[in-house]
């Protein structure tokens, strides 16, 4: 049995999840609202401020499927009350982020700079002080979308392994390589 499948989600105070006929989980809190629609062999039970998620037989793919629809759900709940946050920071010379708006334009070290344009879901904002790296914070209730526009951002410039030039996850460890040993 799924370790992760068999523990119950606890449903905090001013959350609601409801259950629609084609098995869609619908949760509500004060942050906003998010729907996931769940495999159909899969059971959903709602009882006395808990979700519990029950698999019909020891299939590869029940076994699977419990405990994530089980996580996704918890993701759920966590982003309607409380939201996730992720931060990126450009280390580099030159290296510059601004946004206005739901657009962010960056300048990586390329001949032109990168627009990108963020989902309406997600809040930006761009932090840029004289010395310090410019850090790019990321929020929404939403945790896949949030991972998804984060790991294309950082996408456009990776941290190379010499310097640790490039877009990086604040609090990221680099592998740093040694450079050219001194010659003769």
């Amino acid at each position: 049995m799924s370790r992760i499948g068999k523990k119950p989600v606890e449903i905090p105070s001013g959350v609601t999840i409801s259950l629609s006929k084609n098995n869609e989980v619908s949760v509500k809190g004060p942050k906003g609202e998010l729907k996931q629609v769940i495999d159909r062999d899969i059971i959903v039970e709602i009882n006395d401020n808990k979700v519990e998620f029950k698999r019909p037989t020891d299939q590869i793919r029940h076994r699977a499927m419990h405990g994530l629809y089980r996580s996704l759900i918890n993701n759920m709940v966590k982003g309607v009350t409380e939201g996730y946050t992720k931060k990126l920071e450009l280390v580099g010379v030159g290296y510059k982020a601004a946004n206005t708006g739901n657009l962010l334009d960056l300048s990586l070290g390329y001949s032109h700079n990168i627009l990108v344009e963020i989902p309406t879901e997600l809040k930006i904002s761009t932090l840029q002080e004289k010395g310090k790296n410019p850090i790019i914070t990321l929020e929404s209730i939403d945790k896949q979308l949030l991972g998804a526009v984060s790991a294309k951002i950082r996408s456009l410039r990776k941290p190379e392994p010499y310097k640790g030039k490039g877009v990086k996850f604040v609090g990221e460890v680099l592998r740093r390589k040694a450079g050219k040993s001194a010659g003769k």
